[in-house]
């Protein structure tokens, strides 16, 4: 019976479960619609439009990072304020002697050696978030790149099943989409629409993209590995046996076959050498004296005139007027505040939910490398601790920092729910199931959940705004700006590029009716 094109896409999407990929890369975030403008590094005015005018900005995340250097560099009197010691917000990078502290009280201390860290929250800069990269240009914060895939890496979809090379799962899923296609293709039932010439380029296109035989099978390929790598003398290559097609159309495939296909998650990556809170800190050099850490804000109130902002500082209650302020705040920690927002922007703010994210990191003998050469990237595994992320620099040091439970959505809220103890013992199985013989390898654990530090409560947002909420929470608010990384639109998931590219939306905003004020006085 002949194939219509929906028929085959369809099945196109059942092998190697990409259907499945779709929901599974919910694991990294929500996608919101898209947006047709798109913010240029160097769109910002130059002149120092501000003259003088105040802006309190709240919080020190890089939305409000970036927010407060370019209202500075804009001629605007900035005052930032921060309620924890440090600045970066949800960018915290963490290394030995720092403190990570629970909403509940319970207090980890980092024991990793000297030299080694964690990025507790981002660790990536795709190539195309040239604002991040622009930043780092700007402020002298070196880069490197980062792996973020390996084929060499491991899958292990099923537990009943050993772990597989994602290379394999990825060349032989692929080898029998081919010999599915090209038979339809030689047996003339797809759509008549194809000519002659059409099936005869599209035979030839399969054989080569599935590595098929003359006779249009899939017998395997060496892109998906060896038993026995080619070498010296009589070592001649083995290849792997294919894996069988129902095997890999299990959709807990879906992630590790479909995550580079991605922009956001292809290469080329970056990372700051020595931690992403290099970008964070190279910010603060600019802005330290007028920064004020320790300020927690617990009013906001908006005049005709003016902002209120009431804070806590070190214990001691604390007020500040300005003529202008930025709320840099995630919108699910705004919507604790006290403040006299209309109702329909309060509620705006108050639907919105925070997602779910955790860590859990490992020291360890660098047995990844050594045993099973995988440099950088991730594994994944249908288990509690849905993902290992290993280091993608010191290659070849004696030891590193294994990312053992990284997970998103769901999967992170379940694991969330788990004492600290449970979710380190579920990171040591899983680093079992993958590199059996290794889990004693395991040093100093670390648990990151970013549903119970404080001043955060979670990673970002669960589910993009409402297009009316968007658009309200986009307006100022009298003389209130919101900035957030919810406030931008992005690919897959919320990244630091979102918070960066609405915080200079707002800075041109507040550039414009500086401007206009400007024009009034003289006018008058």
């Amino acid at each position: 019976m002949p194939l219509t094109r929906r028929q085959l896409i369809a099945r196109i999407g059942m092998v190697g479960g990409l259907q499945a990929a779709t929901a599974a890369l919910g694991l990294f975030g929500s996608l919101g619609p898209a947006r047709a403008s798109q913010e240029n590094y160097a769109q910002l005015p130059l002149a120092r439009v501000g003259q003088g005018a105040s802006v309190t900005v709240v919080g020190a995340g890089i939305g409000g990072l970036v927010a407060a250097y370019e209202l500075r560099k804009a001629g605007f009197a900035v005052t930032l304020l921060e309620a924890r010691e440090r600045v970066g917000g949800r960018n915290w990078t963490v290394r030995r002697g720092d403190r990570v502290t629970f909403t509940d009280g319970s207090v980890q201390t980092v024991e990793f050696d000297d030299g080694f860290y964690l990025n507790a929250g981002p660790g990536r800069l795709p190539s195309h978030h040239q604002l991040m990269l622009g930043y780092c240009r700007e402020l002298g914060v070196e880069l490197e790149v980062l792996v973020n895939t390996s084929r060499n890496a491991l899958v292990r979809p099923d537990l009943d099943q050993p772990p597989m090379q994602i290379r394999q799962a990825v060349n032989d899923s692929r080898g029998h989409l081919a010999e599915l296609l090209a038979k339809a293709v030689d047996r003339q039932a797809l759509d008549q629409e194809l000519s002659l010439d059409d099936r005869r380029n599209l035979l030839g296109f399969l054989r080569t993209w599935g590595d098929l035989s003359d006779k249009l099978e899939y017998l395997g390929s060496a892109r998906s590995g060896y038993k026995v790598w080619p070498g010296a003398g009589d070592q001649q290559a083995l290849r792997n046996d294919p894996l069988p097609l129902r095997t890999l159309l299990n959709p807990a495939l879906g992630t590790a076959l479909m995550i580079d296909e991605y922009p956001e998650f292809s290469p080329t990556m970056f990372q700051p050498v020595g931690g992403m809170d290099r970008i964070p800190l190279a910010f603060q050099r600019h802005l330290q004296d007028v920064l004020r850490l320790g300020a927690e804000v617990r009013s906001i109130r908006n005049f005709e005139d003016r902002v209120e902002i009431g804070y806590q500082q070190h214990g001691q209650p604390r007020r500040i007027t300005s003529d202008y302020a930025v709320i840099a705040l995630p919108l699910p920690l705004l919507a604790r505040l006290d403040s006299n927002f209309s109702a329909p922007v309060r509620q705006a703010i108050g639907a919105v939910q925070f997602g779910h994210a955790n860590k859990v990191a490992w020291q360890s003998r660098r047995f990844w490398e050594t045993d099973y050469q995988i440099y950088g990237g991730l594994s994944f595994i249908n288990q509690a601790s849905s993902g290992l992320w290993y280091p993608s620099g010191g290659f070849n040091q004696a030891e590193g920092i294994l990312v053992a439970a990284y997970n998103n959505g769901e999967t992170a809220r379940q694991f969330a729910d788990k004492s600290v103890a449970e979710q380190i013992a579920l990171s040591r199985q899983a680093v079992e199931l993958l590199h059996p013989g290794h889990d004693h390898e395991l040093r100093k654990p670390l648990v990151v959940d970013w549903g119970r530090i404080p001043h955060s409560l979670g990673p970002w947002i669960s589910h993009p705004l409402a297009d009316a909420d968007y658009d309200l929470l986009n307006q100022a608010q009298g003389r209130v700006h919101l900035t957030s990384d919810a406030l931008a639109h992005s690919g897959i998931g919320i990244w630091q590029e979102t918070a960066a590219g609405a915080a200079r939306r707002v800075v041109r905003n507040l550039c414009k009716r500086a401007q206009g004020t400007s024009q009034s006085r003289q006018t008058a």
